[in-house]
């Protein structure tokens, strides 16, 4: 694997290197085992459920596709939207839901459901309504609940009682499934709750007959008819929804809050520390309250409120009860995300609260410190400890006195697996990725008067002052996303890159996660203004230092709102950035949804100028400089009308560019071996003409 072609195949034909990594853990409380979820080798899309005895550390097949199946899986409809809101690409079982012992285990398998024991071993599919989604046994492991035909359906573990709890009322209705701005922007995937006891359900019901519908064509099949999505777009109505709480006795009763002022229904929360919670946030994001439901009557009670000037942020595994009543949530408290436990702030200044993972007698959570490229887990109990103990990025999981702490370093490639008991070491979950055939000789900096986090990378074996190098920055740079981490994996791409030639910069600016809800906000209403003046700062400031890095020669690419970014500097600031190649990019904020459009940018009827001024379109007119648009036809999050308007505004106004439509592709970039290698040689070889570069 030494030429430039094979590290692309490569890195297609192992979903960039994740393939074959253990993920969504489940501890059993007893400690006796933990379940995961692993493809078969690096190179294996398909995964497979696992089962770890961690008295012996023997490992075995509880869940596999192909003794299941007997064939290829055929996903319906329903899961492929779903694959596509959690930007889930591999194939096989992807859900890993179990009751409160661990032992039993539910998935679905081209839309049936199947039910695995992981005290006997025994996997066995369950005759029901098909295809289905989402399925979730209740804690105490006597029945499983799923959606199929947008009702919420529940069966027996023994196979028995296959019946409907909460069906639509009509159309364009839904129960027990997450709306789209729920999955796509506030980490909701789910849209149904057990309660502790396995007798009754939260459940969301979803009404979208107010949403505009829109069409997504495939004009390389002008036979097969559009696909029609209801997208809430930025100052549009949204999916309403409602919540019941719904007893396997067949009862239902509907939960009361004020909907209208307080519509979005941000997670949900039902364990035995207390009554169930829900926590709710107004349109404009300003206020979250945190209420607690009566199942009995479905009255609500107020417990606490948030409030900000510009959003709340929305964090995940909050809001939670401790065993003994005390309500957990994450709060921006002078300056710092923290951790509030009842009436208590239990993290001080130095850290920023990014989630909390596991609630009992302390509370798991992952937090960044003085350094916000690396992410540590914390417990909070009589104190405030560090649990990960080396450099890097770290996640966890926890059951009863074992924790799974999976860590990604700069030292290593893929994820290292341990198990705790205690905090001490007892053992580790394998990994099976493929071993990436280079490796990224990154140099991570802090420059910059606001001390903006970037990633540096030059070819492998240059030498310093040998040769001035064309300037490629490869940023995402919009909010809730980080690209400069203290991990290897996150540098094979860009090192390939820096192999072509070029000098790759990274950097994080305003609105990233990890420093804090101040440089959160500094984006609000100023999308375009904060994130572009953070990239060229941030250039500025590495050529400062590092002559070899060519200002006469720069480009930049992105997808996503890094396609956004990069489009926008080459309109904005064409003596800075030479070319750009923008990939799906949105260019009219008003096409984007509601919750992160209105979030920072505010309601466009009441802000028309906040969006006019972020918005790409008008500055067609300016574009001197070589740029290339790259959308898939089939994205349903940002929509090919963001690329096509823009190059509509880009011919009107005469200015040559380029515009690359990707049939069948989604938000997602595409994965196939040969499509994804001839995909980067064909931007790079772009690059180099629009640089003028041999």
């Amino acid at each position: 694997m030494t030429s430039e072609t094979s590290f692309l195949r490569l890195q297609a034909r192992t979903q960039r290197f994740t393939l074959g990594s253990p993920r969504e853990f489940r501890i059993a409380p007893d400690g006796s085992h933990l379940l995961f979820l692993r493809s078969a080798s690096g190179e294996d899309r398909t995964h497979i459920l696992w089962k770890q005895d961690l008295t012996t550390g023997e490992q075995t097949r509880l869940g596999d596709p192909a003794a299941l199946l007997g064939g290829a899986e055929e996903l319906s409809a329903e899961e492929r939207a779903r694959r596509e809101r959690s930007r889930e690409q591999g194939g096989g079982v992807i859900g890993n839901a179990t009751d409160g012992r661990a032992r039993i285990a539910a998935f679905a398998l081209s839309g049936k459901l199947f039910v695995a024991d992981a005290d006997t071993g025994a996997t066995r599919e369950l005759a029901t309504a098909t295809p289905i989604v989402d399925p979730r046994p209740d804690p105490t492991g006597t029945h499983v609940a799923y959606v199929s035909g947008d009702a919420l359906r529940v069966v027996g573990v023994d196979g028995t009682g296959d019946r409907a709890l909460a069906e639509p009322a009509g159309e364009d209705r839904a129960c027990g499934v997450a709306e789209f701005i729920a999955a796509e922007e506030m980490d909701r995937s789910r849209g149904y709750w057990w309660s502790p006891d396995g007798t009754r359900l939260l459940v969301a019901c979803t009404d979208r007959r107010e949403v505009q519908r829109w069409h997504i064509a495939d004009p390389a099949n002008p036979g097969t008819p559009p696909k029609t999505v209801a997208y809430p777009a930025a100052g549009t109505p949204n999916v309403y929804v409602s919540v019941a709480v719904v007893g396997l006795d067949g009862s239902r009763i509907d939960v009361d809050w004020d909907g209208v002022d307080l519509p979005y229904l941000v997670t949900a929360h039902w364990s035995t520390g207390g009554p169930p919670l829900i926590a709710v946030q107004s349109r404009d994001q300003r206020t979250v309250q945190v209420r607690s439901i009566d199942p009995d009557t479905g009255t609500t009670e107020l417990l606490h409120t948030e409030t900000d000037d510009t959003w709340v942020e929305i964090a995940p595994g909050v809001p939670a009860w401790t065993p003994d009543g005390r309500l957990v949530r994450i709060a921006a408290v002078d300056g710092a995300n923290r951790l509030v436990v009842g009436d208590d702030v239990v993290t001080g200044d130095g850290l920023q609260v990014r989630a909390v993972l596991d609630v009992g007698d302390d509370v798991l959570f992952s937090a960044s410190a003085d350094d916000p490229t690396q992410v540590h887990i914390y417990v909070a109990g009589e104190d405030v400890r560090r649990l990960s103990t080396v450099d890097g990025v770290h996640s966890a999981a926890r059951g009863g006195d074992v924790t799974v702490l999976t860590s990604w370093s700069l030292d290593w490639s893929g994820p290292r697996v341990q198990v705790l008991r205690g905090g001490a070491p007892i053992g580790e979950v394998a990994s099976l990725a493929v071993e990436p055939p280079i490796e990224p000789r990154v140099t991570l900096l802090t420059v910059g008067e606001r001390d903006l986090r970037v990633a540096l990378l030059y070819p492998t074996g240059h030498v310093p002052g040998s040769a001035r190098l064309p300037v490629l920055l490869d940023p995402y740079g919009g909010p809730h996303a980080q690209r400069v981490l203290s991990t290897r994996n996150a540098y094979l791409g860009p090192q390939w890159l820096a192999d072509q030639g070029f000098a790759v910069l990274i950097a994080d600016g305003r609105g990233t996660p990890g420093r804090g809800p101040v440089w959160e906000r500094e984006i609000a209403f100023d999308f375009a203004g904060a994130t572009l003046a953070d990239q060229v700062d941030a250039l500025h400031a590495v050529a400062a230092d590092h002559p070899d890095l060519d200002l006469a020669k720069v480009a930049i690419r992105g997808w996503s709102y890094g396609g956004y970014l990069s489009a926008l500097a080459v309109l904005r600031a064409p003596e800075v950035f030479h070319a750009a190649i923008a990939g799906a990019p949105v260019t009219d904020w008003r096409l984007y949804d509601t919750h992160y459009t209105e979030r920072y940018l505010g309601h466009p009827d009441e802000r028309p100028e906040v969006y006019d001024r972020n918005s790409l379109i008008d500055d067609a007119p300016k574009l001197d400089r070589p740029l290339l648009i790259i959308h898939g036809l089939a994205d349903d999050n940002v929509v090919v009308a963001h690329s096509i308007r823009l190059s509509s505004a880009l011919v009107a106004a005469g200015r040559p560019h380029a515009l690359l439509p990707l049939p069948g592709v989604t938000h997602m970039t595409p994965q196939d071996d040969d499509v994804a290698e001839n995909f980067m040689l064909m931007q790079v070889r772009w690059l180099r003409s629009a640089l003028d570069i041999g």
